[in-house]
């Protein structure tokens, strides 16, 4: 069963037109074929065995530089500090509003949302 995070907020993206792929764990997503086709990554920071933040780096690392939206409910400077400067889009603390998310995954996307921000 899906974590009722992960699934609301892959509903969330869904209801916007987007095409969502879930994983428990940046370890999985890491594994999945699903890699090569990214446009985005909405990331928890905190996760089990590999942070948001440190797959991002592993992203870079490897070349693949893609968007990054980050979600916490742990907000801490030096971590937020270290993912907006390796190009994070956005770093929202829990608990956020829908409207938020979809702003930064349409700017990640380069999408205009409309109301010329």
């Amino acid at each position: 069963m899906m974590h009722p995070f992960r699934a609301s907020t892959s509903s969330l993206v869904r209801s916007h037109g987007y095409t969502v792929f879930t994983f428990a764990s940046a370890e999985e997503f890491l594994k999945s074929e699903r890699l090569d086709g990214m446009s985005c990554v909405i990331s928890d920071v905190r996760m089990p065995s590999m942070s948001g933040v440190e797959l991002q780096t592993h992203l870079l690392s490897r070349g693949r530089h893609v968007p990054f939206i980050f979600i916490t409910a742990f907000p801490e400077e030096g971590t937020f500090a270290r993912a907006m400067k390796a190009g994070a889009i956005g770093f929202l603390t829990k608990p956020f509003d829908g409207p938020s998310l979809i702003a930064c995954l349409n700017t990640a996307l380069g999408h205009d949302d409309g109301s010329g921000n």
